[in-house]
């Protein structure tokens, strides 16, 4: 190890400053210099055991890329990442590390884990913009079994990368105009770009996978057809996420500017609203309130006041310490200047005669006993109502998995929740040779459990059909 090289001590990333960053769509981290990447990956202690894998739900081989990059082998710490991890890119910019890989890193504790995310993103990043992405080999003799698979979000994607370097014939449905998925209509370009996203996908498509966009299953066609003759698939993979969103069911929510955060981030992230004469509008707030403590409410707060608002609030019903959102989200937004006021859960949107949005009505709260997912519930205090002016509303506490498939596929075993039943361990439901993963399966979750139930369910669709 270099004597400058501390080794308790992280490596800071770069970023754009805030009072800059919240006027513009760029991404806000800089990414690592070689230097920085090197004196960084020099931390590892290059642990035998290697808990750090185990942290990772799709087992990356952290320690051998770490080592590459220390040893400056930059594309063959890629290509190392790329043997578990299709998108690596994509999984350095936006999983949440500190709870996975990085807590389970021995230095945890000691002083400061390795920023194995940060390093992730470098080695991809600069991959591809050396050109040194080498195509990996598909199988020499193609196995003649062809798989459908429904959805082209993470899970879709990890599924359809796994198979088609084992033979198979893959074909992606994916409903909306672009694939991706949620990476690219829910997730904005500040955190990640949309060409990186698009680039991961078609290294996909240049390795033989096929995408069919506009194709909407339960619909174009049902699970059944397309083990038809016409389709002639062998199985299929359902990994349509959780795109339907969650309403308070409160007054007013039926005003003009009230947004589920899913609406208002597709039309920003994927259809451009955000540029001058969008064919797919959006309210450009002045004073926008986002409910909800979770990625998505960041990211719409922060999405808001990139859009020009003046005032961008969050309401959150429980404490900054339950929030589910990602510690270094919730700091930036801060940065950006979003307002938070926790402990607080509205009651009614206010509008006025022409049903224009002009407020929120919310009661504070106090935390009680805990709830059945193990935090504090929120409990109302009495006679302790406020109001807060604004012109747009985002609720943002969470969302269902879209029906569709589940209404035309009565034969698949479906929870209370509506999500789809599976044998964890496997990916397979209750139809012969139809698997499925990701927030279809256990609701809204992150991009990595949803690769990493992909990885599963391949894993078994090999099994079962060779």
């Amino acid at each position: 190890m270099d004597k400058k090289t501390d080794r308790f001590t992280r490596t800071p990333m770069r970023e754009q400053k805030p009072d800059v960053r919240k006027h513009n769509f760029d991404e806000v981290p800089c990414g690592y210099s070689e230097e920085e990447a090197v004196r960084e990956a020099t931390r590892c202690l290059q642990c035998k055991h290697a808990p750090c894998i185990n942290g990772c739900p799709v087992h990356i081989k952290i320690p051998e890329f770490l080592k590459l990059i220390e040893e400056k082998k930059y594309s063959d710490a890629a290509q190392k990442i790329k043997e578990d991890n299709a998108l690596p890119a994509v999984c350095g910019r936006v999983c949440p590390q500190e709870i996975q890989c990085e807590l389970k890193c021995v230095l945890h504790g000691k002083g400061a884990p390795i920023a194995i995310g940060n390093l992730e993103r470098f080695a991809a990043d600069w991959q591809r913009e050396h050109q040194q992405a080498p195509l990996e080999r598909c199988a020499i003799k193609k196995n003649g079994k062809k798989v459908a698979i429904v959805g082209s979000g993470p899970s879709g994607l990890t599924v359809a990368d796994e198979l088609i370097r084992a033979g198979f014939e893959v074909t992606i449905f994916e409903a909306l105009h672009v694939a991706g998925g949620v990476l690219m209509y829910g997730i904005p370009e500040f955190r990640l770009p949309k060409r990186i996203m698009q680039e991961e996908i078609h290294h996909l498509e240049l390795l033989g996978v096929k995408i069919e966009t506009n194709f909407v299953v339960g619909k174009t066609a049902e699970l059944d057809d397309l083990f038809s003759d016409e389709y002639g698939f062998d199985a299929i993979y359902i990994g349509s996420g959780a795109g339907l969103p969650v309403f308070m069911g409160i007054p007013g929510e039926n005003s003009v500017g009230v947004y589920s955060a899913n609406e208002y981030l597709t039309r920003s992230n994927l259809m451009g609203a955000y540029k001058q004469n969008a064919t797919t509008p959006i309210s450009h707030g002045k004073h926008v309130v986002v409910v909800g403590g979770g990625n998505v409410a960041m990211d719409a707060a922060r999405t808001a006041l990139r859009l020009g608002a003046e005032h961008s609030v969050i309401i959150y019903r429980r404490s900054e310490v339950e929030m589910p959102a990602r510690d270094e989200d919730v700091q930036h937004a801060k940065e950006e200047g979003v307002e938070f006021h926790c402990l607080c859960n509205p009651v009614a949107i206010l509008s006025d005669a022409k049903g224009v949005v002009t407020g929120i009505r919310s009661s504070r709260m106090e935390l009680g006993e805990l709830d059945d997912s193990g935090r504090a519930r929120p409990v109302a205090i009495k006679d302790s109502e406020f109001e807060i002016a604004c012109d747009v509303v985002i609720i943002a506490i969470g969302n269902h998995p879209n029906p569709l498939i589940p209404q035309t596929a009565p034969d698949i075993d479906i929870s209370s929740r509506g999500t789809i039943i599976v044998d964890e361990t496997t990916g397979r439901t209750s139809k012969k040779y139809v698997y499925a993963g990701g927030d279809i399966v256990t609701g809204s979750a992150t991009v990595i459990l949803a690769m990493g139930a992909g990885k599963i369910a391949a894993k078994s669709m090999i099994e079962d059909l060779l």
